[in-house]
């Protein structure tokens, strides 16, 4: 039996793992997935999130589980991932990212995406940013091509009608790791990504050792190819104790 703790990314909650969780579930593990601040249910005023209150909620689902967790990341939830695992790597036994942003130390969302390899970016060509502190709105007219164009359109929809408005603050506070040593790490690449360009997950899989798996999905590969993403997650269970394999490409 392992630990799985799922992180959501920007404009979604906890409920875009539903299917996910309850699989891992079934095949017996336990599973939590929190509503970062302000996202989802929770109902943190969106002018209270910050970075640090992001990592404290994913703190606080890793303290709820008995030994060590696999720390999995979608997208922004990549960012709060490495921040959470450099606090207390402790209680983490591996780092999933699933599509989602890698950063090194002293390093933002929006320093990624201001790369070369992030020319593209489905998602900041798509917001508009209001208020002090700011808060991004996406435009959801154009969720279905860059978030889910291989997802049934009743999910679609389903998914569309829930997605919230995002504080930037998770998109630019620089990550700070200081001399932590993060856990054995993997990641997933979405070929057909329309929000975070692939060229720009390859740079951030490869820049520092990690298993690197490549699936042929959009953004949203727990809605379009969940059984694939359950198998990945299943296998890095056979995983923890090795070092060695880091480095190597699953396609």
């Amino acid at each position: 039996m392992a630990n799985f703790v799922l992180v959501h990314g920007a404009f979604h909650g906890a409920w875009s793992w539903a299917g996910i969780a309850e699989d891992l579930r079934n095949a017996g593990h336990n599973v939590v997935s929190p509503d970062l601040p302000g996202a989802g249910e929770d109902k943190t005023p969106l002018s209270e999130v910050t970075l640090a209150s992001a990592t404290k909620r994913v703190l606080e689902s890793l303290r709820s589980l008995d030994g060590p967790s696999i720390l999995v990341g979608h997208s922004m939830g990549g960012v709060v991932i490495t921040q959470a695992a450099a606090a207390e790597p402790s209680l983490v036994s591996k780092l999933i990212y699933l599509t989602a942003f890698r950063p090194v130390d002293g390093e933002s969302l929006l320093d990624l995406t201001s790369l070369p390899e992030g020319a593209g970016d489905g998602v900041q060509t798509n917001i508009t940013i209001t208020g002090e502190p700011p808060v991004a709105t996406f435009d959801a007219a154009q969720a279905n091509t860059v978030f889910y164009h291989d997802v049934s359109p009743d999910l679609t929809q389903h998914a569309t009608a829930r997605l919230g408005d995002q504080p930037l603050a998770l998109f630019a506070t620089p990550v700070s790791l200081g001399n932590s040593e993060l856990p054995p790490q993997e990641y997933v690449v979405c070929t057909q990504d329309g929000a975070i360009p692939p060229a720009l997950q390859r740079f951030m899989a490869e820049r520092n050792l990690a298993v690197i798996h490549e699936l042929e999905a959009s953004h949203s590969p727990f809605y379009s190819m969940p059984d694939e993403v359950v198998s990945i997650l299943l296998n890095a269970t056979k995983r923890i104790d090795s070092q060695l394999d880091q480095g190597e490409i699953i396609a």
